[in-house]
């Protein structure tokens, strides 16, 4: 029999309100507050607190105030990463963002979801899907990622932008719902 935090992790439907998934919730809300409330002159312990709350990351990694998570392993960045400020992910899947990525503020990124059919969404049980991100992206201020997307590499998502479909190598995507308007060359 699964765990449900087995459930979780292979995107099975999972209860959320499982011990041990409550428990590493509060792990990550401990320390993304400890992380947010830690002097920016303080680069060192920054820098070693990300590494603690992300699953793991490149050498070269800055992260603005604040950050907020739901478990924090499950985030995967590579080299030479930048986010600015306000970033959310839900990391109840898997995200990987690639090396020489930025993130502008505001962004939000979404792995979790729930069933559509409402008496099995009044269930509280959810699932998730992961997001992977390519390498050399840019993702512009107030965009929205939403669960099971796959962003190339080289791509610019347009401030605002609502990703809800793939999103193909060496493109910019604006709107929403986000759609190429542009090719990268």
């Amino acid at each position: 029999m699964k765990t449900e935090k087995e459930k979780m992790l292979q995107g099975d439907l999972y209860d959320p309100s499982d011990a041990t998934l409550v428990q590493d919730r509060i792990n990550a809300r401990l320390l993304f507050r400890k992380y947010n409330n830690t002097p920016e002159s303080e680069i060192e312990v920054r820098t070693a607190l990300i590494k603690q709350i992300f699953g793991t990351t490149g050498n070269t990694i800055h992260v603005e105030s604040d950050l907020k998570v739901d478990y924090g392993y499950n985030i995967h960045v590579g080299e030479n990463f930048y986010s600015n400020y306000d970033l959310t992910i839900l990391d109840v899947a898997r995200v990987t963002i690639g090396d020489n990525c930025m993130i502008a503020p505001g962004v939000h990124i979404y792995t979790a979801t729930h069933p559509t059919n409402p008496v099995a969404r009044n269930s509280s049980k959810e699932f998730a899907f992961p997001v992977t991100i390519g390498h050399n992206c840019w993702i512009g201020g107030r965009a929205i990622i939403n669960p099971g997307i796959t962003i190339g590499n080289n791509v610019v998502i347009a401030s605002g932008a609502v990703v809800t479909k793939d999103v193909p190598d060496n493109v910019v995507v604006a709107g929403v719902p986000a759609k190429i308007i542009q090719t990268i060359k």
